[in-house]
C-alpha cells in the first residue's frame, strides 16, 4: 500500500505546509507518492521532498490545472490513488487544499478530516485528532472507510529530513475536458515572506494610531526575517493592505512566532491566530483580553517598547 501526497507551490517554491504533509504521510507509511499539477512547479524544489520522506514525485505539469479547477485536480489525485492503490490521501489545510480534499473525499467515498493536528493513533482503529470551534477545542475522530482523506493543519508535525533528493517522474493524467474555470488575471500578494507561509509574524493594530507608524512594525519583522500583519479595523481603515489582515474573517495563521502590537485582541483576531506556537503581546493596556491568550505579554508603550526590542535584536545579531 501507499500513501499520496498533494503537492501546492508558489512561486515555483514548494509550500512548506506540502513538505509538513510529505513528512507526515512519511511518519504513517514508508511509500509515499507526492503528486504536483500544473505548470507552477519546478522540477528542482520538487525533487527535494525526498529529503522529506517522498519516494516518488508524480508530475503533470498541464496548464489545464493552473485555473484551480477543484473538479480536474480531484479526478487527477482520484485517478493516481487508484493506480498505484494507496488507501490515504495527505494534504495540507488550505483554500485549494481543503476544497480538493472534500472533491476527493466525494470522488472515492472516504472517510475525509480536516484540521488534522497530529499523527493518527491506529492502536485501535485510525483515530486522528482534529482542531475545531477555532483551535478552542480538539475532537477525536476515527476514520472507518477504506479510503481516508487527511487534510493536516500548519506545523502538525515537525519536520525533519529523513531521506535524499529524488528524480521526478512525468505523468498524463486521463481527466476529460479543461475544466469550466479560464483564468484571466492573476495579481500576486507581494514581499519576501508570505504570511500564510511565515514561520514569525509581527501583527500591529489600531493602537499604532496610523498608518505613517508602521516603519517600526516593518523594521522589527525585517531583523526577525518575519512577515507583517494586522487586525482587521487596521485593513477597513486602508492603513494596511487586506492581504494582511488576519483574524477570523482574514487569514488565519500557525507561526512558531507571533507577536501582537497595539491589538487589544478581540475573539474574532483571536480566532485566525491563536494556533501560533508562542505568542507575545505589546498593550499599554494591563487589561487587553489578548494577554490571557500570550505566552509573554508587555505591558507598555508600543512607541517605547517596539525601538528598544529592535535595537536589542540588531545587539544580539
Amino acid at each position: 500500500m501507499s500513501i499520496v501526497v498533494f503537492v501546492e507551490s508558489s512561486d515555483k517554491k514548494v509550500k512548506k505546509t506540502s513538505m509538513e504533509a510529505v513528512f507526515y504521510a512519511s511518519k504513517i507509511d514508508n511509500n509515499v507518492i507526492a503528486v504536483a499539477l500544473g505548470s507552477a512547479h519546478d522540477e528542482s524544489q520538487l525533487g527535494e521532498l525526498g529529503k522529506w520522506g517522498a519516494t516518488d514525485v508524480l508530475l503533470d505539469s498541464a496548464n489545464k490545472f493552473d485555473s484551480g479547477d477543484l473538479s480536474l485536480s480531484a479526478s487527477a489525485i482520484s485517478e493516481v490513488m487508484k493506480t498505484k492503490n494507496a488507501k490515504i490521501l495527505v494534504l495540507a489545510t488550505s483554500p485549494f487544499g481543503s476544497g480538493l480534499a472534500a472533491c476527493v473525499a466525494v470522488q472515492l467515498n472516504a472517510s475525509l478530516a480536516t484540521n488534522v493536528a497530529e499523527l493518527p493513533d491506529t492502536s485501535s482503529g485510525f483515530v486522528v485528532k482534529r482542531s475545531i470551534f477555532t483551535g478552542k477545542a480538539f475532537q477525536n475522530v476515527n476514520l472507518t472507510n477504506e479510503n481516508k482523506v487527511i487534510a493536516i493543519k500548519k506545523n502538525a508535525v515537525d519536520v525533519v529530513e529523513n531521506g535524499s533528493v529524488i528524480n521526478i517522474s512525468s505523468f498524463s493524467a486521463e481527466v476529460d475536458g479543461e475544466g469550466k474555470i479560464k483564468v484571466k488575471d492573476v495579481d500576486m500578494i507581494q514581499g519576501d515572506i508570505l504570511l500564510p507561509e511565515a514561520e514569525r509574524v509581527v501583527s500591529a493594530g489600531r493602537g499604532l494610531k496610523g498608518p505613517e507608524n508602521w516603519g517600526m512594525v516593518e523594521e522589527l519583522a525585517s531583523v526577525l526575517k518575519a512577515a507583517t500583519a494586522c487586525s482587521k479595523p487596521v485593513s477597513d481603515m486602508d492603513w494596511r493592505p487586506h492581504h494582511e489582515h488576519v483574524g477570523q474573517t482574514g487569514i488565519k495563521v500557525s507561526p512558531q512566532l507571533y507577536i501582537a502590537i497595539g491589538i487589544s485582541g478581540a475573539i474574532q483576531h483571536l480566532a485566525g491566530v491563536n494556533s501560533s506556537k508562542t505568542i507575545v503581546v505589546i498593550n499599554k493596556d494591563p487589561e487587553a483580553p489578548f494577554f490571557k491568550e500570550a505566552d509573554y505579554g508587555i505591558v507598555g508603550d508600543a512607541f517605547e517598547v517596539v525601538p528598544k526590542l529592535i535595537e536589542a535584536l540588531k545587539a544580539n545579531n
